[in-house]
């Protein structure tokens, strides 16, 4: 696994929004914070530009992105926001020039389709955070947005959560993969899906509905993608939402049912997905994962 190198003061951070529309009044704050922080900043044109529910027309994301890629003056690109649109763009980029100097790429939920592309055909780290408007929208001094600053500069993560009556208790290690669950299965038979045996994988999800997120983790069974792994977490199932007659069980009983026949350790309510919880994990590197029923650790390296 090739690992992009950590920035030091003075380097300089792209923002783009390759997927959905973010107005540019959610930046500043994120903007000032890197400042703080010793980096300089590029602000790429699809930032608060829009076109329908995009940050501009497939050609317009996928030219920001790509000056971004290429630009070797640029050490990290850090995304605006998600929602959808990479899966649109992603047979278009061209890594070339990212092969030969890479650079960390900071975001989560729609980001998830780069984290899998690059983590399946190029092995080079990426890194699963807030992004750029979790700054406007949760502050400038919580722990989950600062997790972004010291995973940028080289510090090895050591998270912990409490402990949950489903967890299933045991220690694993292993490269870690993962994030929205809806991406990981919308990748599912294509060059840019995740392999996963013998890795720890973590999932989270936003706004479902509960009978969707039962459909999901069967076509995760189905498709192999829960089979061999060395260790599950699980983050925030957040906003879910359910049908007028109603599914039956709530999110956990639903997700330990579809586990239940698997032997790897488990970690419920992990602090990473659709909320100010949510903690920079470095997709590509080694973690230790530790169930215990005095509550969970993940630590890198």
């Amino acid at each position: 696994m090739i690992i992009p190198p950590y920035l030091k003061k003075g380097d300089r951070i792209g923002i783009v929004c390759p997927s959905g529309y973010m107005p540019a009044e959610n930046t500043p704050k994120g903007i000032m914070a890197l400042e703080q922080h010793g980096f300089t900043i590029k602000l790429g044109k699809t930032v608060g530009n829009q076109h329908y529910y995009f940050s501009g027309t497939d050609e317009e994301r996928l030219d920001d992105l790509q000056m971004m890629l290429n630009d070797d003056a640029v050490k990290a690109i850090y995304f605006g926001r998600g929602g959808y649109g990479l899966s649109r763009i992603i047979d278009k980029i061209d890594f070339k020039k990212f092969k030969k100097n890479p650079k960390w790429l900071v975001g989560y939920s729609d980001i998830t389709v780069l984290h899998a592309h690059i983590n399946r055909n190029y092995k080079i780290a990426t890194l699963h955070a807030p992004m750029i408007g979790a700054w406007n929208e949760y502050g400038e001094n919580n722990a989950y947005n600062l997790s972004v600053i010291n995973a940028l500069k080289g510090k090895k993560a050591d998270y912990s959560c409490a402990a949950f009556a489903l967890n299933k208790q045991g220690h694993a290690k292993g490269e870690l993969v993962g994030g929205n669950l809806s991406i990981v299965n919308h990748l599912i038979g294509t060059r840019s899906s995740y392999q996963t045996r013998n890795k720890i994988l973590f999932l989270e999800d936003v706004g479902e509905y509960l009978y969707h997120i039962d459909r999901l983790f069967i076509q995760l069974k189905r498709a192999g993608l829960l089979k061999g792994l060395a260790g599950l977490v699980l983050g925030g199932f957040t906003e879910l939402k359910d049908t007028i007659i109603p599914f039956g069980k709530d999110i956990e009983t639903l997700l330990a049912e579809h586990l239940a026949g698997y032997d790897y350790p488990v970690c419920y309510r992990f602090p990473v997905g659709h909320t100010m919880e949510n903690y920079a994990l470095k997709i590509g590197q080694e973690y230790s994962l530790s169930v215990k029923a005095a509550g969970v650790r993940l630590k890198e390296g």
